[in-house]
């Protein structure tokens, strides 16, 4: 058995677990790091630590999937409140080169985020300042951009003008100067692919949008991929959560000599023109880079196809999951959910192909209407993967990479354990119980804050998820149990849980 270690994004379970269950069953052990040298939301984990244990394990490991967020800056929620100084961070990333001095032949792939710039005030995942100035330091990085390539309005100028005047300029400058500093890194990041340390890397954005510091960095980062003469060896795409997953996927492609052939199909004639909520471009343009990255390609034909896979999404702007009992045109006429269902039963019962589903209908949510109807069809056991949690590239970089895995192993018993988590997860949690538990909050509880990672809230959550599984999952030939739930950053907005399926005898 070959193994392969992973140094997660951060210690919540899309990115602790979901590798790691994709693996089970399979020739690859996945080697995690121990959760209690992982940081906790704001609270990096332990560098030093984290730098030894990569040391140690690595040296007889086939490949490494890292998270440079991790191991410069000890999380990816730490990486946007740390007050290092450039040649520090630099430091630890040279951990990197150790690895390889000490294991030559080991297959290292990275990626190091871009940092967000949140549109919106909170401090939830950003410094305190944050909660009052997010809005305006958003904006203010906008109506720079814009100044700079002269797509500037009358209005937007007025706005910038106001908040020039009341912006706090000591919190914009520790902003900018962190921002600074994590470029720095980006930058060294990618000499370390140019070196070929790094075999293959990604540089993700988290929350992206068009205009803005984000975008600008991503100019700069993209300008020095192409200067570098890197741009096959390190990719740049919306993501940040299923990164772990896409790599994972490459590695196991790569190894077993298989470039997967994905048909593409969507469930409206403009889904692949749509900028999905938190992201920078095209919906098909992304899935183009979640494609390449797992191992695959994309095909004309579904005859010559291995996989095919059906994007359930939108046919112009994408609405939160919690919006989702209102009824528009746009989801409603302008998309044909019912052919979509119609032609997974069709691939999988007379193409005899597996079928991947990515449901990237709404933001942080599966679409109710469209589980409903796979149900009434009985495919949700016989799809080979689906996802439909949180950002558009979050779902892609968990179905499709899967879906791939589920190709070298389709028989394993763990592929309906992942498959019951993503439904009790994305549908039963996201789309369905999670806006019922938040309703029903009452101070000093909020969806920021609840009463423990196992308080009275999170039983609550189990009740209303157990209720979820008896009418819509459990029937006379299966059983789906919840055998663990917590909530990882003692919050609504994601539950830790362990699913398993039974076969009723």
């Amino acid at each position: 058995m070959k193994k392969i270690i992973v140094l997660p994004l951060d210690e919540r379970p899309c990115n602790y677990n979901f590798n790691y269950l994709m693996a089970l069953e399979t020739n690859y052990e996945i080697i995690r790091p121990p959760l209690n040298i992982l940081g906790d939301k704001k609270k990096p984990g332990n560098i030093n630590k984290i730098n030894q244990w990569l040391k140690e394990v690595s040296q007889d490991a086939y490949g490494a999937i890292i998270a440079v967020d991790s191991l410069v800056y000890g999380g990816i929620v730490p990486s946007r409140l740390h007050y290092d100084d450039v040649s520090t961070l630099k430091a630890r990333l040279e951990t990197l080169k150790e690895i390889k001095r000490q294991n030559k032949d080991i297959k290292l792939f990275a990626y190091n985020l871009l940092m967000r710039n949140p549109a919106y005030s909170s401090s939830e995942e950003e410094p305190d300042y944050y909660e009052t100035e997010g809005r305006n330091i958003h904006l203010f990085g906008v109506y720079q951009h814009k100044i700079e390539i002269g797509e500037i309005t009358d209005t937007e100028k007025e706005s910038y003008e106001k908040i020039k005047k009341t912006i706090n300029y000591d919190n914009l400058n520790d902003y900018l100067t962190r921002r600074e500093k994590n470029i720095e890194i980006n930058k060294e990041f990618l000499q370390y692919v140019k070196k070929e340390i790094i075999d293959f890397a990604i540089i993700p954005q988290d929350d992206s949008s068009p205009y803005g510091l984000t975008a600008k960095d991503q100019q700069t980062i993209r300008k020095q991929i192409s200067t570098l003469g890197i741009q096959l060896k390190c990719y740049m795409y919306p993501d940040a959560d299923a990164v772990t997953n896409s790599l994972l996927s490459r590695m196991i492609m790569s190894d077993n000599n298989l470039t997967p052939k994905v048909y593409l199909r969507y469930s409206s004639v403009n889904a692949g023109s749509i900028i999905p909520q938190y992201e920078d471009r095209y919906l098909e343009e992304t899935l183009k880079y979640h494609i390449l990255t797992a191992g695959g390609m994309i095909t004309a034909s579904e005859d010559n196809a291995d996989v095919i896979l059906l994007v359930n999404s939108p046919s112009t702007n994408m609405m939160g999951a919690y919006n989702q009992h209102i009824k528009t045109i746009y989801y409603d006429a302008f998309r044909t959910l019912i052919e979509h269902v119609e032609y997974a039963n069709y691939a999988i019962n007379v193409l005899e192909k597996p079928v991947v589903i990515a449901d990237v209908a709404y933001g942080n949510g599966g679409d109710i209407e469209f589980f409903n109807l796979l149900n009434q069809k009985d495919l949700l056991y016989k799809v080979s993967s689906y996802a439909g949690w949180n950002t558009s590239s979050n779902t892609l970089g968990t179905a499709i990479p899967y879906g791939f895995i589920n190709l070298i192993y389709p028989n394993r018993d763990s592929r309906f354990d992942f498959l019951s988590l993503r439904y009790v997860e994305d549908i039963g949690y996201c789309s369905v119980v999670r806006q019922k538990i938040i309703s029903e909050l009452k101070e000093p509880y909020h969806r920021f804050y609840l009463d423990g990672k196992k308080g009275k809230i999170v039983s609550d959550i189990k009740k209303g998820l157990d209720d979820f599984i008896k009418e819509e999952l459990n029937n006379e030939e299966r059983e789906i149990i919840i055998k663990d739930i917590y909530s990882p950053w003692n919050r609504t907005f994601e539950v830790g849980l362990t699913v398993k399926y039974r076969e009723k005898k």
